[in-house]
């Protein structure tokens, strides 16, 4: 049947069918360090929406799974493609298909790149605001799959808030479009926000169009505070929170991410200290930095404003060298969860708990302007690069404290692999059985994505 399936592929679509080995090995796995089992029968490198639709139409005919894939940067493991499998790889549908600065919007491909975008929106003077950390390797499409965030979402929103429709290839072949090209639309459900952060499971999404904002007019300033413990640090997010002031970016990187990167960068030890990380911007950005200032100050941080833009660009670069960092430790499972804002020294209680309870140094940063953490769990990963049991009790703690505290599994990342056996319990058993349900009724096979977020 595998031969069948990839002879109909190449048939239609001829050179776009990839089944060099050592490439479908690479579609097994992501940035999460999960490795999907056995290897993929093929990958169709889609140039066009027809190439999308044909793969599908073949797909569905054979009951054949597919498994869309932008850039492989997830951290869930959501698009991991695995035996009997075929990849529908969208990185080559990455074009600009047209910006409209007087409607605020632009209409893209999938596979282009967020900061490839960002630049070209910079000519018009326009901005799509996600800013994950990956901005430089993740897509767009891939940011819609996850409903991705990143530092500036607390002040800007994250995808959900940024992408007005989709063009959609159900399982079938069919093509939809959703959305609208207006600000304001309430015309039947809203399936845009559906197909957001679906992570591949409702169909495959062939065009975006986003929603853009001007370029914020002024001089931004960043400023710093270190904090003699992580929850002194969280205390004091949560005391901008509740001032009143909104800092376009807070970060808040714990004592052993933070020696990690100064390492990794060979910066001065920063021993065992915390750290906020907080930027402002627009006209008012040097009042609200020395409000900021004042409230941190107050909350007992050692508090310095940036000199220059150098000095900004390397407090920047720390942070997002974060992910580098962690790898120069070992195998890292980088986690996602939040919490409400004022959890957040609650919640960093509760990481230390497990850290003492596992033994287990937890190294964590945190997008503390909106609550979302990234707790990693570090290992040494054996030949078959499985995560050990205790690392799994440990994250299996972490979720539920988060889930106490009125917090959820995932902020940005998605569900994907990694946390689909904890899904259920956030969501209560009747709408997890709901949520399926409507997978059904986009994908009645149950050929798109299988074995990811909803399955048992």
């Amino acid at each position: 049947m595998t031969g069948a399936v990839v002879g109909l592929l190449r048939e239609a679509l001829s050179e776009r069918v990839d089944t060099d080995p050592s490439h479908l090995d690479d579609a097994r796995a992501d940035k999460s360090g999960h490795a999907a089992p056995g290897r993929p029968i093929a990958i169709v490198h889609a140039a066009s929406i027809d190439d999308v639709q044909a793969t599908m139409r073949i797909a569905t005919a054979t009951g054949t799974p597919v498994v869309v894939r932008g850039a492989g940067t997830g951290l869930a493991g959501g698009a991991n493609a695995g035996a009997g499998e075929i990849v529908l790889s969208m990185r080559a549908m990455d074009r600009i298909l047209g910006v409209r600065p007087d409607d605020l919007l632009a209409v893209v491909e999938p596979g282009i790149l967020n900061a490839e975008l960002n630049r070209a929106l910079a000519d018009h003077g326009l901005w799509w605001a996600p800013d994950p950390v990956s901005r430089e390797i993740s897509t767009v499409g891939g940011n819609i799959a996850t409903g991705a965030g990143g530092l500036l979402c607390a002040k800007y929103g994250v995808v959900r808030d940024a992408v007005l429709g989709v063009d959609l290839v159900l399982a079938d072949g069919r093509l939809l479009h959703l959305g609208h090209r207006s600000v304001k639309g309430v015309a039947g459900l809203d399936l845009t926000a559906l197909v957001i952060g679906s992570e591949g499971t409702l169909g495959v999404v062939v065009g975006a169009t986003l929603k853009l904002r001007r370029l914020v007019p002024g001089q931004a300033r960043t400023l710093t505070a270190s904090f003699p413990s992580v929850r002194a640090a969280a205390t004091a997010a949560t005391a901008v929170t509740a001032s009143g002031v909104q800092p376009a970016i807070m970060e808040l990187m714990d004592a052993a991410c933070l020696r990690a990167v100064h390492r990794m960068l060979d910066l001065p030890d920063p021993g065992e200290a915390a750290q906020l990380t907080i930027q402002t911007d627009g006209p008012a950005a040097s009042v609200e930095a020395e409000s900021i200032a004042a409230t941190l100050t107050d909350a007992g941080g050692a508090v310095r404003l940036a000199r220059d833009d150098a000095e900004a660009q390397l407090l920047w670069r720390i942070r997002r060298s974060m992910h580098p960092a962690m790898e120069t430790l070992g195998t890292t499972l980088i986690e996602d969860v939040s919490v409400p804002r004022s959890a957040l020294p609650a919640m960093f209680d509760e990481i230390a708990r497990i850290e003492r309870e596992y033994d287990l140094v937890i190294p964590t940063v945190c997008h503390a302007g909106d609550g979302n953490l990234h707790p990693n769990f570090v290992f040494d990963a054996g030949a078959d690069a499985a995560v050990p049991e205790v690392i799994w009790q440990a994250a299996d703690e972490l979720f539920r404290a988060a889930l106490r505290l009125g917090g959820t599994l995932t902020g940005e990342h998605g569900v994907g692999v990694l946390k689909r056996r904890w899904l259920a319990d956030e969501l209560g058993d009747d709408q997890w059985e709901l949520q399926r349900q409507i997978t059904r009724v986009f994908d009645p096979q149950g050929i798109l994505n299988p074995g990811k977020v909803f399955t048992p």
